[in-house]
C-alpha cells in the first residue's frame, strides 16, 4: 500500500499558546506524535488510507501495558483499514505505574486527539490484548466518553466497579484454547444479568491471538450499534451485507462440524441485529441448531471437559500454594508428570480434549506469574519461594528462558554450582544462544570461571569465554 501524507496545523491544546505542523500519515503508523511536551508523552497515531479532514472519524485506543504503542497499534491496523477506524495508542501507559496514573496519561491522550483529528460523537473506543484490554475495560467507568470496549483474550478488570446507570459495550475476542475463555463465558452471563450490550466473538486456532477478519467483525459490530443507536446514518445496504457475511461465517461452522461456535456467533448476531432487521428465520436457525444432535453432542462433551478442567485447576492451585509454602522441591517431580499429561493431550484426537489442555497450561503458567509478582513487591522477598516458582515454571513453560536463568543467578549466588550446572544445560538444551547475556548474568562471576560451565558453553555454544583447564 502506497503511503499518502497529510500535513496540516494545529494547536495540540485548546489552553497552549502554540501551533505546530504534524506530519501524519495516511495508511500507516505515524510514531511519537507528542501528547504533552512538558511531561514528553507522546502515541502511536494510525490513520485510514481513506481518511479525510472534512468528516469525523471513529477512533479506537489501543492500550498495552509494556509501553509499545507502535507494536500493539500494528496488531489491529489490517481490522482498522478494513473498517474504517482511526487508531492510537499511548507509549507511556504501563505497568510499572498505578492504575491511577494510568488513567491521567489516557485522559490526555484522549484530549490531545480531539484536537489533532476529527472524531465522531459517540464513537470513540478502547482495545487491548491481555492485561492491556483488562486495563482498557475499566477505562469507560472513568472516562464517560468511551462508548466500547474491544477486549483481546481477557474478561473486564473489575466487574465490581461497572454501573448499570452508565453502560458500555463490550466485544470480546476469544480461542477456546486461551486460559481465559471460561472466564470470559463467565463474564458474558455477569454482563447480560447487569444489561451491558456485550457479544463475545470465539474461534478456533492453532494461533491464540485472532485473524484479521475476527478483529475487523468487532469493529464492524462497533458500527451497527452506531447506526442502531443514530449516532451514524442508517445504511441499509452495509447492513444487510454485514448480515450476509457473520450468517455465511456462522453456517461454516455448522459445515466443519463446530456447532457451538455456530451457536455463540448467532447469539451475538441477534443481540446486534435486532435493532435493524426482522430476524424471524434467525432465531428459527437458531433453535434447529440447539435442537439438533450434533449440537447436544458437542455441548455435552465440552461441558464435560470444562469440569475436568475445573478439578485440575484446584489440584495446580493447592499443590502450588503447598509448594511455596513448604518449599517442596520434592513436588518438581509432580510437576512433570503433570505437563506430560498435558502433552499427550495436545496429541488427542479429540478437540476438546486439546483445547483444555492449552486452556490449564496456560492457566498454571499465569498462577505462577501471579505469586511471583506477588513475592517480588513484598518487603522481605522470600527468595527460596521465588526460586522454587521459577524452577516449577522451567517446567511449565520450558521455551521461556528467563526462570532458567534466574535460578542460575540465585543457585550462583550461594555457591550451589549442581543445581546452576543443572539449569544452565537444561537451559542451553532447550536452544538458548544469548552467550553475551549468559556472560553477564548477576551473581555469577565466581560460577562463570570455572572448568564445568565452560565446558558446557563449548559444548553447546563453542568458544567459551574462558580457557577451560584440564585436570
Amino acid at each position: 500500500m502506497m503511503k499518502k501524507i497529510l500535513f496540516f496545523a494545529l494547536v495540540l491544546f485548546s489552553t497552549s499558546n502554540f501551533s505546530q505542523e504534524l506530519r501524519l500519515l495516511k495508511g500507516s503508523i505515524t510514531e511519537n506524535v507528542v501528547v504533552n511536551d512538558s511531561l514528553k508523552e507522546t502515541i502511536s497515531l494510525y490513520l485510514p488510507s481513506t481518511f479525510e479532514v472534512q468528516k469525523p472519524w471513529p477512533v479506537i485506543f489501543v492500550f498495552d501495558l509494556k509501553g509499545k504503542g507502535k507494536a500493539s497499534v500494528s496488531m489491529l491496523v489490517n481490522a482498522a483499514e478494513k473498517e474504517g477506524y482511526i487508531l492510537a495508542s499511548s507509549d507511556n501507559v504501563t505497568d510499572s505505574i498505578s492504575i491511577s496514573e494510568n488513567v491521567l496519561i489516557a485522559n490526555r491522550m484522549f484530549n490531545a486527539l480531539i484536537n489533532i483529528v476529527p472524531i465522531a460523537k459517540n464513537r470513540t473506543y478502547t482495545a487491548g490484548f491481555g492485561s492491556g484490554a483488562m486495563f482498557a475495560s475499566i477505562l469507560p467507568t472513568f472516562i464517560k466518553e468511551i462508548k466500547g470496549v474491544v477486549s483481546i483474550g481477557a474478561s473486564i478488570g473489575n466487574i465490581e466497579i461497572l454501573n448499570a446507570k452508565h453502560t458500555f459495550q463490550f466485544i470480546g475476542i476469544v480461542n477456546r484454547s486461551d486460559y481465559s475463555f471460561r472466564d470470559m463465558l463467565d463474564t458474558q452471563q455477569i454482563l447480560n444479568k447487569l444489561k451491558f450490550p456485550n457479544e463475545l466473538l470465539v474461534f478456533d486456532d492453532d494461533r491464540i491471538l485472532p485473524d484479521v477478519n475476527t478483529i475487523a467483525s468487532a469493529f464492524r459490530i462497533l458500527t451497527l450499534t452506531s447506526m442502531a443507536k443514530g449516532d451514524i446514518h442508517r445504511n441499509d445496504s452495509f447492513i444487510a451485507e454485514s448480515y450476509s457475511q457473520f450468517l455465511t461465517k456462522a453456517n461454516s461452522f455448522v459445515s466443519i462440524e463446530k456447532p457451538i461456535l455456530a451457536n455463540y456467533l448467532l447469539t451475538d448476531m441477534e443481540k446486534v441485529f435486532n435493532p435493524l432487521l426482522e430476524l424471524d428465520s434467525l432465531k428459527i436457525s437458531q433453535k434447529s441448531l440447539r435442537r439438533s444432535t450434533s449440537y447436544k453432542k458437542a455441548n455435552r462433551s465440552q461441558n464435560s471437559y470444562f469440569l475436568k478442567e475445573s478439578f485440575l485447576k484446584e489440584d495446580y492451585s493447592y499443590y502450588l500454594e503447598e509448594d511455596i509454602v513448604t518449599y517442596n522441591y520434592a513436588n518438581l517431580g509432580w510437576w512433570n508428570y503433570q505437563m506430560e499429561d498435558l502433552s499427550k493431550l495436545d496429541k488427542s484426537v479429540v478437540l476438546y480434549e486439546r483445547q483444555m489442555s492449552s486452556r490449564l497450561r496456560g492457566y498454571i503458567n499465569a498462577l505462577i506469574s501471579d505469586n511471583i509478582d506477588f513475592i517480588s513487591v513484598d518487603k522481605e522477598v522470600d527468595s527460596e519461594a521465588l526460586k522454587l516458582l521459577y524452577m516449577i515454571r522451567t517446567i511449565t513453560d520450558p521455551s521461556d528462558y528467563s526462570p532458567y536463568l534466574k535460578v542460575i543467578s540465585s543457585s550462583a549466588k550461594i555457591e550451589d554450582y549442581g543445581t546452576a550446572l543443572f539449569y544452565l544445560e537444561e537451559l542451553l538444551k532447550n536452544g538458548y544462544t544469548n552467550k553475551s547475556e549468559l556472560y553477564e548474568l548477576e551473581d555469577t562471576a565466581l560460577f562463570r570461571i570455572t572448568p564445568e560451565f565452560n565446558m558446557l558453553v563449548e559444548k553447546y555454544l563453542k568458544d567459551a569465554r574462558y580457557e577451560i583447564i584440564e585436570q
